[in-house]
């Protein structure tokens, strides 16, 4: 027998229920800080309940019908009874009907009156406490009987969530079945219809109407009231209930006052959804359609003029579609008389700073500090410490730096990087190679950021147009037309690459690990599993990175998501799997072949062989501020920190003043506070903030949300609790924090977020005060970071950012390398922090120069995980940091301020005529020279303890062997103190090294 349903009451409760959360709904756009404590504990019982009041019951027995109209209720979900009085579960229960729009349970109460919750969904937590996913419980359900009518006595009085942020506020409480069928036969001939609301209200659902909609009348009107100078926004909801609509659009009318003598433009109104400015500062238009049965939401925007009148603007906003009628919807906005602060961007709740996805704040290709101008004489280009020579067909004929091999200076003498110029091979099947003629060098831009330029290489069969560009850090794009004039079959299209043993030493990439290039390696691609697309090849004062890509190139997820959102293999490199990168020794030359394999064009195709070059070092070593600047990576009181002996703070997320991650705008207060109080104490802050995930708590979720997959990653959805009842699936899961209840969401990459990211920050250091940004991985690219780097270094602001990255080099993050991945970004850090999951005891020398030191780029960096070893940690100037590993780094500094190393000259082991070096190959010596005294660091790579002794060119330290005391200073968790004399054996134990003065 079907349970029966006392419709009346149901319709009762539900008003009451509404009501309540409608007002609540209003008051809770601007997020509760600090969070509001839990009402109960939802990872035990779930995040809702309805509160069932049971009065002198006839029967012990209850039957209940719940209208919970929740859409992430199941069939067979799992509810608790828990009795308030007693605070205990009621274990006699059973469950006849659950469904998305009501329930039918019965439960025991023994006949006991009183206040009874029922928790309707409840779940299970599984997987990491960083990385959890809630798993919904279930029941099998009960048969229904003829007892399963409602009960006398017992009725809903509310619906309660675990806190506000989880609440079904009107927007989440579904309309039935029954009602979107009688809104659909109140509408026979309409298609769609279009809801519009307001700012504050956003629209959630996409497979279910909100009953809020079923109660009032479709409004062919919105009003709303806003402030002159504003950016206002506002909701268009389109419900597709008949028919799929295609090519949705969007256009405006000019809003005007009563007398028409004053407007606001057409041209002023957007729709975010349709139109906008990507992260490069190109405009786009989308295509949006809503699929039969759906619900989307167009958000729409206006920026007001700020000396508009007051009054009330009215115009029209209509609805067209390329299958469907058009709808129009009147507006009318009242404008009052007091202009919005700051455009209202202040206020993030209203929505203001959606406008924030179409900026192109910073993106004038200005010359960022340290870098210089370019400079064009005939075919090179001078940038700072490097050369690029260009030959007549536009690819590189020779690239050289200046950087002296202490990479602290830059000298006259070039270091020349290639044994010979790139060369592009196009084979044909069993005639030999394409002879080109080459059009020669036409040059199309020259800024000082940048320098561009075109050469056209014309064949009888084949034309292949190079253009290229080089900017002001040393990064060089280049565009590869390959167009077939005819049929032709092709042995082989490849990039000749043929460099200075000297220039090649060293790799990244490729699938190797930071060290020594083996003599032969043969490469081929394989993106599914690898975010491997080229390497890094130099030594530590020359070198040159390549990635090969197409026109297709979209930058993949990184860090723990590689796999979900991987490289695209290039049409033209790839070829169906058939290309590869050969890397070999002939003679004094090191020849790397990009080779792309056997293929047919057709007259009329076009490949694309792009690739980009990085040219290393980017700058000198900043050695000075490794010595001035240490860092306290904690949220701790600023006493605490100048006790600490540090100066920089980095100020984490999930802590009371950076609670949520990526999204630094909610805690603001009190992060303000916190920061003038460490600048008051001649202290600098940074925060955590970067873009690769982002918090459930922003505000322009739903906005967001409703772009489709633009910003966030499409995936299976799940994990947390709260991102599965509200967010309809279709997103990939990140980084949890249990105490602030913080769910991320993984970003899509490439994207407009990236223009709010960098109108963020602008607005943090204008606004709070930052000094810098602590990155944590990156999932942007260097358009993003030159950005970046400008509005945070504006007007004298010291725009400090340093960088961690846990090791890339596994199955989940593709067996790339750290340093090889964020090369990109390099230019524009202050120091590296690799890393977690780095082993320090078994990497080599050359491990730790090239993927951890930063050295060959310009960098310095400092050590991670398990401390470090701080022993090898000084022969590239590195520590840890403070305050939270066992062997804090202060004891080291106060050597370092002992000796005086600010202004000493860093010499490491790698310079062939370092003036102090060792008899044991194994054990390896870096000097920080000054004019009467010099500090020097040995660290060991021997297989057991060791004694050496120092070969020492007295001469070039400008001191006298007969008068030269060496002393091994005290130093806590390091070294006991110890004196020597010239000539002395030194012991070294294994893995572990020494601190000399000698003056």
């Amino acid at each position: 027998m079907k349970p029966k349903f006392n419709k009346k009451l149901y319709c009762h409760l539900f008003l009451i229920m509404g009501c309540i959360l409608f007002a609540n709904d209003i008051q809770a756009q601007e997020h509760n800080y600090p969070p509001e404590p839990s009402r109960w504990e939802a990872d035990s019982l779930g995040n809702q309940r309805a509160v069932i009041k049971v009065e002198n019951p006839i029967e012990e027995v209850i039957t209940i019908t719940i209208p919970w109209r929740n859409r992430n209720v199941k069939s067979e979900q799992l509810v608790y009874v828990v009795d308030s009085t007693r605070n205990t579960i009621v274990t006699e229960t059973k469950q006849f009907k659950m469904t998305p729009e009501y329930g039918v349970i019965s439960f025991n109460t023994k006949g006991k009156k009183g206040i009874y919750y029922v928790y309707y969904l409840p779940y299970k937590l599984t997987g990491s406490s960083n990385y959890p996913d809630a798993v919904y419980k279930t029941t099998k359900l009960s048969s229904p009987s003829s007892d399963t009518e409602n009960t006398e006595g017992a009725s809903v009085i509310r619906f309660d969530a675990v806190d506000s942020f989880n609440s079904n506020d009107p927007m989440e409480i579904i309309a039935t079945k029954d009602e979107e069928e009688k809104l659909k036969n109140e509408n026979p001939n309409r298609n769609y219809l279009v809801f519009p609301e307001r700012r504050n209200i956003p629209i959630k659902m996409k497979q279910y109407l909100p009953k809020k909609w079923i109660e009032s009348d479709i409004k062919s009107t919105f009003k709303d009231e806003t402030r002159p100078g504003e950016n206002y926004t506002f909701q268009l909801g389109v419900w597709a209930f008949r028919n799929k609509l295609n090519d949705v659009r969007i256009t405006f009318s000019d809003l005007k006052d009563k007398n028409g003598k004053n407007m606001i433009s057409a041209k002023e109104f957007h729709s975010f959804n349709l139109k906008g400015i990507d992260y490069t500062g190109k405009p786009f238009r989308k295509t949006v359609g809503v699929k039969k049965g759906l619900v989307k939401a167009f958000w729409c925007g206006v920026k007001i003029p700020e000396s508009i009148a007051a009054g009330s603007y009215s115009g029209k906003a209509t609805i067209t579609t390329n299958n469907q009628k058009p709808t129009t919807i009147s507006i009318q906005l009242d404008i009052t008389d007091d202009i919005a602060k700051n455009k209202g961007i202040d206020k993030p709740w209203k929505q203001t700073r959606l406008e924030w996805l179409n900026s192109t704040l910073a993106q004038e290709n200005s010359v960022i500090e340290p870098y210089t101008p370019l400079k064009v004489s005939n075919n090179t280009i001078s940038l700072l410490g490097r050369n690029l020579i260009l030959n007549e067909n536009g690819l590189p004929n020779q690239i050289q730096t200046f950087f002296t091999e202490e990479m602290t200076d830059i000298s006259s003498e070039a270091n020349n990087i290639l044994e010979q110029p790139f060369h592009f091979q196009l084979i044909k099947k069993n005639e030999g190679e394409i002879q080109f003629k080459s059009s020669g060098i036409s040059y199309q831009t020259q800024s000082p950021g940048l320098v561009s330029w075109i050469s056209k290489n014309i064949s009888q069969k084949v034309n292949m147009t190079v253009s290229g560009n080089l900017e002001f850090d040393g990064h060089v794009n280049y565009e590869v037309k390959v167009v077939a004039k005819e049929n032709v079959q092709l042995r082989d299209i490849a990039l000749q690459i043929p460099m200075q043993n000297s220039a090649a030493e060293y790799i990244l990439g490729l699938g190797h690990k930071g060290g020594n290039r083996p003599q032969n390696i043969n490469w081929k691609w394989d993106v599914a599993n690898k975010n491997q697309d080229g390497m890094w090849l130099g030594n530590v004062n020359k070198g040159v990175q390549l990635s090969l890509r197409d026109e297709r190139y979209q930058r993949p997820l990184n860090t723990n998501f590689y796999l979900q959102k991987p490289l695209l293999l290039p049409t033209s490199w790839g070829n169906n799997n058939k290309g590869g990168i050969k890397i070999f020794d002939e003679n004094s030359t090191t020849k790397v072949q990009a080779y792309s394999g056997a293929r047919e064009m057709k007259k009329g195709d076009t490949l694309f062989y792009n690739f980009t070059l990085l040219i290393t070092p980017f700058h000198t070593l900043q050695t000075n501020k490794q010595w001035e600047n240490r860092y306290y990576h904690a949220y701790s009181p600023v006493e605490e920190v100048v006790e600490s002996g540090s100066n920089v703070i980095n100020i984490h997320h999930a802590n009371e003043i950076n609670p949520y991650i990526n999204y630094p705008f909610i805690a603001t207060e009190e992060m303000k506070s916190y920061i003038d109080a460490a600048h008051e104490k001649g202290l600098k802050v940074k925060i955590y903030n970067t873009i690769r995930e982002i918090s459930n708590r922003m505000y322009e979720l739903y906005p967001i949300k409703n772009l489709d997959n633009e910003i966030f990653s499409s995936g299976e959805g799940k994990g947390y609790s709260w991102l599965q009842e509200h967010l309809d699936g279709d997103y990939i899961a990140a980084w949890f924090v249990s105490r602030y209840k913080d769910a991320a969401i993984i970003n899509s990459g490439m994207n407009r977020w990236h223009n709010y990211y960098v109108e963020g920050m602008n607005w943090l250091v204008q606004n709070i005060g930052i000094d810098g940004i602590y990155l944590d991985d990156v999932a942007f690219d260097r358009v993003t970071m030159k950005r970046v780097k400008r509005v945070l270094t504006q007007n004298g602001h010291p725009g400090m950012i340093d960088l961690h990255s846990a090791n890339q080099f596994n199955e989940r993050d593709g067996f790339n390398n750290s340093a090889n991945l964020y090369m990109d970004h390099f230019p524009y850090l202050n120091r590296l922090w690799f890393g977690e999951y780095f082993d320090y005891e078994k990497g080599s020398p050359e491990f730790y120069l090239t993927e951890v030191s930063g050295i060959p780029f310009g960098l310095m960096g400092e050590m991670l995980q398990d401390g470090g070893n701080q022993w090898r940690g000084m022969l590239y100037g590195m520590t840890n940091r403070m305050p939270y590993q066992e062997k804090k780094p202060d004891a080291i500094w106060k050597v370092w301020d002992d000796f005086g190393i600010k202004g000493s000259k860093m010499i490491g082991y790698w310079v062939k005529d370092n003036p102090v070096k060792t008899n044991n190959k194994e054990v390896l010596a870096t000097i920080y020279k000054k004019d009467n005294k010099v500090l020097v660091s040995l660290a060991s790579w021997a297989s057991s303890d060791t004694n050496i002794k120092l070969n020492i060119d007295w001469k070039k330290l400008n001191l006298n062997v007969k008068d030269a005391k060496i002393e091994a200073p005290e130093i806590r968790d390091f070294q006991s103190h110890q004196t020597f004399q010239p000539g002395d054996q030194i012991s070294i134990k294994k893995n572990k090294g020494i601190l000399l003065t000698i003056e």
